[in-house]
């Protein structure tokens, strides 16, 4: 029960502890949600910077495959430009070794030259390219391998077809970079060596008659050389692959010679992710293929190492997220519970006027809106005290007024009749006209004088149409008026005598006598949540000057504006204005002398419907 009682007095009817409690939620979640997508925002920045920085490395090595390709590239050009090499490399390739040296010696006793030697230019290009870890030239028509180590070893090897597959797998070997073929490996005991590879066709310049082909070994350790300057900068793992998928080169040295253990998903990847990057099986996939050596560079960085690269950007916003949190809670929360405490006073204040204390005061002197609050309950009870000293002469007084209003009553009965009286007698006689004129102004001066609990729009419209009826017959129809207004608007309850003295300043100011062409159309319509009515009409019109002085005599008090003119509009103005406030009122317009005027009435509306127009005209 304890826990319910504190529950209902610090939570359930405390405004300013739900206050609290909400903003402190919303603060929270906001905070939390913008710190979670700017650390993924962030984290996915590092992460490409990673991967940005991985493949600057791989790009470097991929460089580096070129120059040796290249290099590989140039040894049979260089050797078909020396006419006396290609010669020679032509003789060695097809015939046995012994022979061919046979043929040197005859030679160099022909001519006492020793002319240039294929195996001669052989060792010099494996002396000058220290990447280069053996070339090998395949004789297809002696099924002979010749290999020249870079440790000086010179090797015959046969592999005739009957006994050996290296002549069927050296005729399917392409200029891809490759991993050495299995079979020539093993025929030269070189099997388990990290390698790779590139073969060229070796042709006889004479007769372009394929003789074999050159293979060139390169040491795929020299690959670390094009790291040097990446080797701090990249995280995570480094690979070259051959096009079947197999491993040329590894920076963590576990796949040497296997089948890359992505080669699937690594298809899958674009050489740019537009989507950014994302990691599959725990892993970041990055890859650079070579369209012309046929291999391709990828790049793996596991999420742990990736993690590596934000840990500290994660410490930094979860304490800053934190700090913020802090201050958003408590800074606001101290503003709170100063305005509760303010409020609970006022709250204490009014408990005790309830109970008849009306000599208490709060006495707030700042001017925020709970001091405006106090100021403003201060001054009512001030107002009270007097208004209760003056209630009994107040009581007095209202006694009085009703009574002179009984007795203003009885008169206007006594008129009604008499006017009647008079209108049966003028019908009687054939003064139609003058029946009519006397019954409108019965009927005018009836809601005038009559009280009534609500006077609306539809009365005071009805008085502005009596009083043009009069004047029209008054007129002999040189005058015509037409009455327009939203039917939802006429139960509108409206100050009287708002609109009638507008019309009445038509008639007595405006109205060209002589002319038969005066009209004034009256139009009540809803406009932007208030109720406007417009009177418009034909007439003389106001001059520029004249009708300044008018708009200025508006804004000043009925008092300040004694014996100017206008008294009937300005009367109307300075009642809506005190009724409704300084945005309502009248506004006069007019084009000048001999151009008509337009007055528009504003009163405020609460309810809005659709617009259907009733009309009333006469004339």
């Amino acid at each position: 029960m304890d826990i319910l009682g504190f529950y209902r007095r610090t939570v359930k009817n405390n405004l300013f502890t739900k206050i609290v409690l909400l903003f402190s939620f919303i603060t929270i979640v906001t905070i939390i949600a913008f710190s979670y997508f700017m650390f993924v925002s962030m984290s996915q920045s590092a992460v490409r910077r990673e991967l940005d920085n991985q493949r600057a490395a791989m790009s470097a090595i991929d460089r580096y495959i070129s120059l040796r390709v290249g290099e590989a590239d140039s040894i049979m050009p260089d050797i078909y430009r020396d006419d006396a090499l290609s010669i020679d490399l032509s003789a060695f390739m097809m015939t046995p070794y012994s022979d061919y040296i046979r043929y040197r010696l005859d030679r160099y006793t022909e001519t006492g030259i020793d002319s240039a030697s294929a195996k001669t230019y052989m060792e010099n290009v494996l002396d000058a390219r220290a990447d280069i870890r053996a070339l090998i030239l395949y004789s297809s028509e002696q099924q002979v391998l010749y290999s020249f180590g870079n440790d000086g070893e010179f090797r015959t090897v046969a592999v005739n077809a009957s006994q050996s597959y290296v002549p069927d797998a050296m005729a399917i070997e392409n200029a891809n970079v490759a991993e050495p073929n299995a079979w020539v490996s093993r025929a030269l005991g070189k099997t388990g060596e990290a390698m790779y590879s590139v073969t060229m066709p070796v042709n006889d310049k004479q007769t372009f008659k394929n003789l074999g082909q050159l293979t060139v070994w390169f040491d795929s350790s020299r690959l670390w050389n094009a790291l040097t300057a990446y080797e701090k900068e990249f995280k995570g793992d480094i690979f070259v692959l051959s096009a079947d998928g197999r491993v040329l080169f590894d920076t963590s040295g576990h796949y040497y010679g296997e089948r890359f253990p992505y080669a699937e998903r690594l298809d899958s990847v674009y050489d740019v992710n537009p989507s950014g990057p994302s990691a599959e099986d725990g892993v970041y996939l990055n890859k650079l293929a070579s369209t012309s050596g046929g291999y391709t560079v990828a790049g793996i960085m596991s999420r742990a190492d990736a993690a590596e690269s934000y840990r500290s950007l994660r410490n930094t916003i979860v304490t800053i997220g934190a700090i913020c949190i802090a201050f958003a809670i408590l800074v606001p929360s101290l503003f709170i519970f100063s305005f509760a405490k303010r409020t609970n006073r006022i709250i204490r204040l009014t408990q005790r006027v309830k109970r008849g204390d009306f000599q208490s005061r709060l006495n707030d002197k700042k001017d925020d809106e709970l001091g405006q609050i106090s100021s403003g309950f201060d001054d009512m009870l001030d107002e009270l005290n007097l208004y209760i000293d003056r209630v009994y002469k107040a009581d007095i007084k209202q006694k009085r007024t009703e009574l002179a209003a009984l007795q203003a009553r009885v008169n206007p009965h006594f008129l009604y009749n008499t006017l009647e009286v008079i209108r049966m007698r003028a019908v009687s006689q054939g003064a139609k006209d003058v029946g009519e004129m006397i019954y409108s102004l019965s009927m005018l001066f009836k809601s005038f004088v009559q009280q009534k609990e609500r006077h609306t729009l539809k009365d005071e419209l009805e008085a502005c149409r009596l009083y043009l009826e009069l004047f029209r017959i008054r007129y002999k129809d040189r005058l015509a008026y037409d009455i327009q207004a939203d039917p939802e608007l006429l139960d509108a309850e409206v100050p009287r005598l708002s609109v009638q003295p507008i019309v009445e300043n038509y008639i007595v100011h405006g109205i060209r006598s002589r002319d038969t062409d005066n009209r004034i159309v009256i139009f009540a319509d809803r406009e932007q949540g208030d109720i406007a009515v417009r009177v418009r009409d034909n007439g003389r019109g106001i001059s520029t000057e004249k009708l300044r002085e008018l708009q200025a005599g508006l804004q000043r008090k009925e008092e300040e504006a004694e014996g100017e003119g206008g008294f009937g509009m300005r009367s109307v103005h300075e009642r809506l204005r005190l009724l409704y406030g300084p945005e309502y009122g009248i506004a006069l317009h007019s084009g000048g002398a001999g151009q008509g005027t337009s007055v528009e009435i504003r009163y405020p509306d609460s309810e809005e419907g659709e617009r259907h127009v009733q009309s009333i005209s006469g004339g």
